[in-house]
């Protein structure tokens, strides 16, 4: 598919939509169909890399959005947040002698429910794929894609087609992310639930072309000049996730597992974790374990965790989290990442880090 037939599929959807959707009661006001929400996160971090200076530094995350009913069928959700362009960070460091920082558009997209089985999602969007865990070996939590997504839900099966725009280029080729997902949800009684499913998903026109955002490789396979992937990235996904309780606190265990079917070597990922408790009144604790493994060439590297071995790929190791609730809107947690870096390239090295947060929401 090329990006003339996603916008083909773009106007198509639209159409469809201008021609099947509802009309928003009249005696709803309009404030009734506004509702805001945000957050801010302040956080203390430190990395300790081997080989480098040690580094600590003060950070913050700020985001406040707002979702519009448009139909009684439709929404439009916008949210601003801090952070500048890095699409898989919107943390914004303290420093350069107190100058204004950096805010730009995290989410801008239309969500469409068709019916009880069919949403469209179109625009800058949340991402649409399930992840087992919220582990972040695949995608950043943090990454939000830009173009057309179908999520399906009916009974025990879901599933998600994805068609996004990553690098629009003038006179050349465009790279885009075709993403395809299929699971079920087996809820197995006093036991707990399982949910486990396939994901596909491929990338057009990477090789010979510079890497996504400020083309740097992070891990991946460039050629001498260090301008352009010598790979393509075309992937299968087998996810897993265990939902249960343990002496009435919730558990879910999860795992990943990737592989890159355009190269031979260095051509997969996965991750198994635990995640213990939730937040959801005062008082509540949660804790997190996670391990990685990340080959250089099994994925994209500008799009998994930026935090796991300084973000992308050719690393593995461990990360651990404690969360403890004050109050529902307020959190203090703690991450821990232990981690070998730079396996690939011949020069393994330790990379440590701490993050220490102080969490504030409101709705």
């Amino acid at each position: 598919m090329t990006m003339k037939s996603c916008n083909f599929l773009f106007i198509f959807l639209m159409t469809i939509f201008f021609f099947s959707a509802p009309t928003l009661a009249e005696d709803k006001n309009w404030t009734d169909r506004l509702s805001l929400k945000g957050d801010v996160r302040l956080r203390y971090e430190g990395i300790d890399e081997n080989g480098e200076p040690n580094r600590d530094r003060m950070r913050i995350r700020a985001r406040i959005g707002l979702d519009a009913e448009i139909q009684e069928n439709m929404k439009f959700v916008f949210r601003l947040a801090t952070g500048g362009e890095n699409p898989v960070s919107t943390n914004q460091t303290l420093d350069g002698s107190f100058s204004t920082k950096d805010i730009g558009v995290d989410l801008a997209y239309v969500d469409w429910r068709v019916n009880d089985v069919v949403s469209i999602n179109a625009g800058k969007m949340k991402n649409p794929m399930f992840r087992a865990g919220s582990a972040p070996l695949i995608w950043d939590g943090d990454l939000n894609p830009e173009g057309i997504a179908a999520k399906f839900r009916s009974g025990m099966f879901f599933g998600t087609i994805a068609a996004f725009s990553v690098d629009e280029r003038a006179g050349e080729s465009d790279s885009l992310l075709y993403s395809t997902q299929a699971g079920v949800k087996l809820d197995l009684g006093d036991v707990g639930k399982l949910t486990t499913g396939l994901s596909y998903f491929a990338y057009t026109n990477t090789i010979g072309y510079e890497p996504f955002y400020k083309a740097k490789s992070r891990g991946n396979s460039v050629n001498e000049d260090g301008d352009g992937y010598i790979y393509g990235y075309k992937n299968i996904e087998f996810f897993g996730q265990f939902d249960t309780e343990v002496m009435e606190w919730p558990l879910k265990l999860y795992f990943q597992y990737t592989k890159n079917n355009e190269v031979s070597v260095e051509d997969t990922a996965y991750s198994f974790g635990a995640t213990l408790g939730s937040l959801k009144k005062k008082g509540d604790m949660q804790f997190v374990w996670l391990y990685q493994d990340i080959e250089a060439d099994a994925l994209i590297a500008a799009f998994n965790d930026s935090d796991f071995g300084g973000g992308g790929t050719d690393s593995k190791g461990h990360l651990l989290r404690a969360k403890y609730g004050f109050s529902k809107k307020v959190a203090l947690g703690g991450t821990f990442l232990f981690n070998e870096i730079d396996r690939f390239q011949g020069t393994e090295h330790g990379y440590n880090r701490v993050q220490i947060d102080l969490e504030f929401k409101f709705n």
